[in-house]
């Protein structure tokens, strides 16, 4: 079974450095397993289960789905009543989880703990200062996201051809590109220019194993790259979702003079709306994030097979350019 080295997949104990986002409500057991399965790194959601004992069942269900690494992202977000955080983190260590995504705000208050417990951290950030940050808080690998992506980018603007070279001339840890990434080109550029893995999420949302409804699935395959939203702008959280009907409104709701307040766009743009789109099949039904990568998606292969072309895709795209070179 042929496989790739970097510092990433000896780190993770992966085939292929290749990583599922933490996305909520996405990644459950079904995901994560098949991505792990198919050589690259699976996650599931921490926060997508409603308590800390829910999350211990779930990796226990993945356990027996995949005998290969998987791991869990935890998302620390600012909240009036936050999650328990630290109830979380407690599980996934008793649970022997070895490799931990964190997003959002700093894991600094984690880091001690998790690495006690031998956990190898993966932190997702937006910029190279934050990005410099976890690396003094002592983060093994950083993973950078680029204004493409689906989710928060940040409010930078930067997008990846500027910020993955950006980050990995700037760390000493591995630098793993996130944003704008569908297939084995992306994947070859993202090396190019000096990342040492990919983590891919709306491009893991269309895929048979995805837990989402197949109406969502084939309005993303027949969307186009100018077919997302950034929204949250006026309130510096910007997201970039799909751009169906709500968040044509949210857009169009920031656009007034003025402005808008959270309240008014909460209920339009609320978790559980969210949520109940992707298992119904309501393309309208409410938010669904999605990157720009959307406009290179074109079917809805399983998790093995997107892989393994991916990574075949790759090697070629790398030998096509190297063909370039006259001597």
């Amino acid at each position: 079974m042929h496989r790739m080295r970097t510092r990433v997949t000896e780190q993770l104990g992966i085939r292929y450095p290749i990583i599922q986002g933490g996305m909520q409500w996405v990644g459950l057991a079904e995901l994560a397993s098949a991505v792990s399965n198919a050589g690259g790194l699976g996650l599931l959601t921490a926060l997508t289960q409603p308590t800390p004992e829910a999350l211990r069942a779930e990796i226990a269900r993945c356990r027996t789905m995949t005998d290969q690494p998987f791991g869990v992202n935890l998302t620390i977000l600012p909240a009036i009543k936050p999650p328990p955080y630290a109830e979380y983190v407690q599980v996934i260590i008793d649970s022997g989880i070895k490799i931990v995504e964190t997003a959002g705000n700093s894991p600094k208050e984690f880091i001690a703990k998790f690495k006690e417990a031998g956990v190898t951290l993966v932190h997702k950030c937006t910029t190279v200062r934050h990005a410099l940050s976890a690396e003094r808080n002592g983060v093994d690998i950083v993973s950078i996201d680029g204004l493409e992506c689906a989710g928060h980018p940040g409010e930078d603007d930067v997008g990846g051809l500027v910020l993955i070279p950006a980050a990995t001339r700037a760390l000493k840890i591995p630098v793993v590109a996130s944003g704008g990434i569908a297939d084995g080109r992306g994947m070859a550029a993202a090396l190019a220019l000096g990342a040492e893995g990919i983590n891919m999420g709306t491009r893991f949302c269309v895929t048979q194993e995805a837990p989402i409804h197949a109406n969502i699935k084939q309005a993303l395959v027949q969307a186009s790259e100018r077919d997302t939203a950034l929204l949250y702008r006026t309130l510096k959280n910007t997201a970039r979702v799909y751009r169906n009907a709500i968040a044509e409104e949210v857009v169009g709701m920031e656009r007034r003079p003025g402005g808008v307040a959270f309240e008014e766009i909460r209920p339009l743009v609320a978790g559980v709306r969210g949520r109940a789109a992707l298992q119904s099949g309501e393309v309208n039904g409410g938010i669904v994030s999605a990157g720009q990568c959307i406009g290179l998606i074109d079917d809805v292969p399983s998790c093995a097979e997107l892989i393994t072309r991916m990574v075949s895709d790759c090697r070629r795209e790398l030998d096509r350019a190297r063909g370039f070179f006259l001597v």
